[in-house]
């Protein structure tokens, strides 16, 4: 009776399993399937799963005609120095939160928690104005920047979650041996933290690839603009060409499935052992 409700268990967590995956993963096959289609293909009554015929058109007229690669580079460099500052930051924030003697850390979290509780549209405006009496519209800058505040939040909640726990006596051998703050942060409490610095830094350069409304206010040319833009740029007033932002958006799409697929087991770790308390 029991090996029979084990295996009636098993067949329900598998299709439940398979049911999530197409769930999830419909969108992008279809996505997939749409950037290899003719655009004939595309505005016929009955759509079609399978290419047919193959075409690699879309995929050139997103890079040669209308320049991806030009935003692809951008959002590259807004993404990755934003993941690091994040981290620099976050690190240093969620160290001191959780291992010094800070006076009214949970409200000092608190406090840095409700940065992300205002809803962007509410912030463009202002933030806006600030840019251009500052001269940084058109600039990674303002990108860099603004980012950095949206994705600060998260990186310091789960790096102090994950902080609290390590072992204190960690921190008392540490002293005994003459290693300062500053070293028991670089040596010790970083290295040891590889999981949550993964996984953070993830959701870092995620959310900054794939931040649309304040490129779009604060961009206005090809030199500045990132990707979401970019490839809002490829309608125009008279025609859609679902099957060039279909590759367009495939492109940039798998960089970022890979690195979660690839960084799996470190993004599990790090959302999961910050929620236990040692």
């Amino acid at each position: 009776m029991n090996d029979t409700r084990s295996a009636l268990q098993s067949v329900v967590i598998y299709l439940g399993a398979l049911l999530i995956l197409v769930w999830s993963a419909g969108p992008f096959l279809w996505q997939f399937s749409t950037s290899f289609q003719l655009d004939k293909a595309l505005t016929e009554g009955t759509p079609s799963l399978i290419p047919h015929p193959f075409t690699l058109e879309h995929y050139y007229n997103a890079f040669v005609e209308k320049g991806l690669h030009h935003y692809v580079v951008n959002s590259l460099i807004v993404s990755l120095a934003t993941t690091a500052l994040c981290l620099i930051v976050g690190s240093l924030a969620a160290f001191s939160l959780s291992r010094l003697d800070v006076r009214g850390r949970f409200g000092i979290l608190m406090v840095i928690l409700s940065v992300s509780m205002f809803p962007q549209i509410a912030l463009v405006g202002p933030l806006y104005l600030l840019a251009s009496d500052l001269g940084l519209l058109d600039t990674h800058t303002a990108l860099i920047i603004t980012y950095l505040a949206l994705g600060l939040p998260l990186v310091t909640w789960v790096l102090f979650g994950y902080f609290e726990t390590l072992p204190r006596e960690i921190d008392e051998a540490a002293r005994m041996d003459g290693v300062g703050v500053v070293g028991l942060l670089w040596h010790i409490i970083l290295p040891m933290s590889l999981p949550s610095l993964v996984t953070t830094g993830l959701l870092a350069f995620i959310t900054a690839w794939n931040e649309f409304l304040f490129a779009l206010a604060f961009t206005s040319d090809s030199d500045s603009q990132t990707i979401p833009v970019g490839i809002a740029n490829f309608t125009n007033q008279y025609y859609v060409p679902w099957g060039d932002i279909a590759a367009a958006s495939a492109v940039v799409t798998v960089p970022l499935i890979v690195l979660v697929l690839f960084f799996q087991r470190h993004i599990i770790e790090g959302l999961t052992q910050g929620g236990i308390k040692e």
